[in-house]
């Protein structure tokens, strides 16, 4: 896997690229900021006559899918290449109706990085897990998301395993 994508990866390029994502476009998800340090970032999924469910609220999937790249591509800002980062779980916990325009924040602390570079220094896989709250406009809990990544370093030289298929 080559790793030279990583060099336009800016937050700028980031908030770019997701926001002409036709899956993200369709749904009515924006991403409205990222930090240049990739710590912080704010999403947010319009309330449109599109993205309702038959009850005339948010349609979950828009919802669960509003958190899905940003972990893992804000993990990736930081860490660069040299990690390998993925969802591994994914769980949300529906709280009440979204009837408005939702928003949700993302955050990584320092002591969070520390963490990530201290149990993965040896290349041992690290499942950090993070809790993004989905809030309406008047700031009430919509719903509960709770991301698991998997994060290790990885190796030196990176093998193509596609190339050593067995005959």
């Amino acid at each position: 896997m080559k790793a030279s994508w990583y060099k336009w990866m800016t937050p700028k390029w980031v908030k770019r690229v997701f926001n002409c994502w036709p899956v993200f476009v369709g749904s009515g998800i924006r991403i409205e900021e990222i930090s240049d340090d990739f710590c912080y970032a704010r999403v947010a999924l319009k309330f449109s006559w599109w993205n309702k469910n038959a009850n005339r609220t948010q349609y979950g999937g828009n919802i669960f899918s509003m958190t899905d790249p940003l972990y893992p591509f804000m993990l990736m800002g930081v860490f660069g290449p040299e990690y390998l980062i993925w969802d591994s779980r994914a769980s949300i916990h529906y709280i009440k109706p979204g009837k408005s325009r939702l928003s949700a924040e993302f955050r990584l602390s320092p002591e969070m990085l520390a963490q990530i570079r201290n149990a993965t220094a040896n290349g041992d896989k690290f499942f950090p897990k993070f809790i993004v709250n989905i809030k309406d406009e008047k700031g009430d809990i919509v719903a509960k998301m709770e991301r698991t990544l998997y994060i290790r370093r990885r190796n030196k030289q990176v093998v193509d395993i596609s190339a050593n298929k067995a005959a």
